[in-house]
């Protein structure tokens, strides 16, 4: 009886000691995958396309397009008489140059040449017609001294028979900064190139340089900060209270690095704060906020006194605002979470993988809402309550069914759709919402190609600098005018202006010129707000 007890306590040993191995067993292979997961998503992102979109198959001939597309065997196209007359066509080319002002260069014979080459006339040529061959010239940067010398008057009479002699003087502009070389244009010119075109002050200062002008990016970086705070901050107040006026809104965030900062190393992050409003309105604001951290106080401090819905992503900042501020979450972030899950799955199993299936049923949400972009708001809603919002319902209701991994890449998709659920839902309160956060993704995009090229702001002033001006520059170009002429506009303007008029002088104001307009006939002139915000199919490239 004695050694059956034995026997039995030894088997139940081995049993626990088994039971162990096994769990251990689970654990390891759990870990296994989980490493093969991030290990194939790493490389994803290292090569794979940068786009959320799959890639075009003929951008993939783009270099052998010749070679491709060339076949021997393939017979010359025979001519074809055309009886019949018809309007001559004006083809992509006059669409693209008719914007463009016409400079006409004559080629003439000189009157001594105007003799019949035939030996047996000798009679005078006259003109019968002309042939015309059409060239784009570029009239590069050049750079030049403009002199203003003011005129001072006085009166000959009074000199001879008063004591008081009058002064008069001609009226000259106010300079855009007093006791500087600074010229609205110039000043304009290196905020277009720094800011629009991504070239940092000491590019600017090398090219400079070669048009044999000496002008250091100090002076340059001066001269930025002192216009944004003299000319274009007040725009900038004033379209921040224009803003909030707006029941829509859109808001992101996106790092920035500050070198002398008080309180802070050289290398900690610091944050651009991006705020827009949203497709309902034919006035679109940019504004752009720097801030030393990502606390949820400087949203709330930015956006104080507005009452409405305010578009973002997942960051938790965002769900500590007031009450009176209704988030709404981006279904394209939760898109990617399920988009990330399918890339770490082996391509022979993702056809019926969960993470396939959620981004299935994700996608006829962004079907519906590509039909009714063009509806009215109420119209919208009506029809997202009738027939987007039950499909968003049984796709929370599906996914609370699902046993996965916590720490998997479809477990952390899982787990985030379930706790943005409350957010993501708040889409369906109103027609002028959106399905997601991309048109503030798209806007903060300048920014983070010009970190790309200037890396860091020397100073808080500068960085606070940088958010003012691109803050004028994206609202502008979102208006459809040119950055370079309309801050040339303002910078000859605005030092000559009080502040009562600053209405006119706003992007759509009634006092900016047509020369500031971009024309309409040039493709890609006017921002097409639905491209830009890339809300098609839930699609947008990514922003480092």
């Amino acid at each position: 009886m004695k050694k059956l007890d034995e026997l039995q306590q030894i088997v139940a040993e081995k049993d626990a000691c088994l039971a162990e191995q096994k769990a251990r067993i689970a654990e390891l292979e759990a870990l296994v995958k989980f490493y093969e997961e991030q290990f194939r998503l790493s490389q994803f992102r290292r090569f794979g396309p940068s786009s959320e979109k799959g890639g075009c198959p003929e951008q993939l001939g783009l270099f052998n397009e010749v070679e491709n597309t060339a076949d021997p065997s393939v017979s010359e196209p025979e001519l074809e008489e055309i009886s019949y007359k018809r309007r001559k066509r004006v083809g992509k080319r006059e669409d693209d140059l008719s914007g463009l002002p016409v400079e006409v260069v004559e080629h003439k014979l000189p009157e001594e040449e105007l003799t019949c080459p035939n030996p047996e006339c000798g009679g005078t040529l006259h003109e019968m017609g002309c042939d015309t061959r059409r060239e784009l010239d570029i009239v590069p940067a050049r750079a030049r001294v403009i002199e203003h010398r003011r005129s001072v008057y006085s009166c000959r009479k009074c000199e001879k028979e008063s004591d008081h002699v009058p002064i008069v003087k001609a009226p000259t502009p106010e300079p855009v900064i007093k006791g500087s070389l600074a010229s609205p244009s110039a000043v304009a010119h290196i905020m277009t190139q720094k800011y629009v075109m991504h070239a940092p002050l000491y590019r600017q200062e090398q090219d400079f340089i070669r048009q044999g002008v000496v002008l250091s990016r100090q002076t340059m970086a001066n001269w930025v900060v002192k216009c944004s705070q003299d000319w274009l901050m007040p725009l900038y107040a004033l379209m921040l209270t224009l803003l909030l006026q707006s029941k829509v809104l859109h808001a992101d965030e996106t790092v920035v690095q500050v070198l002398d900062e008080p309180g802070k190393k050289p290398t900690t992050k610091s944050y651009m704060w991006l705020y827009r409003t949203s497709g309902d309105t034919k006035r679109h604001i940019i504004l752009f906020e720097y801030q030393p951290s990502r606390s949820y106080a400087h949203p709330k401090k930015f956006l104080a006194g507005y009452e409405g819905y305010l578009h973002a992503d997942g960051f938790e900042g965002y769900h500590e605002l007031p009450p009176e501020i209704t988030v709404v979450g981006c279904w394209v972030h939760l898109n990617r979470y399920f988009k990330d899950a399918l890339k770490v799955i082996p391509e022979a199993e993702r056809a019926d993988s969960l993470a396939q299936e959620a981004i299935r049923r994700i996608g006829k949400l962004f079907h519906l809402e590509g039909l009714w972009q063009d509806l009215d708001p109420n119209e919208r809603h009506a029809l997202r309550l009738e027939k987007s919002k039950p499909l968003a319902e049984k796709l929370f209701a599906w996914l609370e069914t699902l046993l996965v991994l916590p720490k998997s890449a479809i477990g952390r998709a899982v787990h985030y759709a379930l706790a943005q659920r409350k957010w993501l839902m708040n889409v369906y309160l109103d027609g002028r919402t959106e399905f997601s956060n991309n048109r503030a993704e798209n806007a903060v995009r300048p920014f983070c190609l010009g970190r790309k090229n200037w890396l860091f702001s020397a100073t808080v002033h500068g960085a606070e600098a940088s958010a003012v001006v691109y803050s004028i520059i994206e609202t502008a170009m979102a208006n459809g005018l040119k950055p370079f002429e309309y801050l040339k506009f303002l910078f000859e303007t605005m030092p000559n202006t009080t502040t009562g008029k600053l209405e006119g002088l706003l992007p759509w104001g009634d006092a900016v010129p047509d020369y500031c307009r971009m024309p309409k006939i040039i493709k890609g002139g006017q921002h097409d707000e639905k491209q830009r915000a890339g809300i098609h199919d839930g699609v947008r490239s990514k922003v480092s």
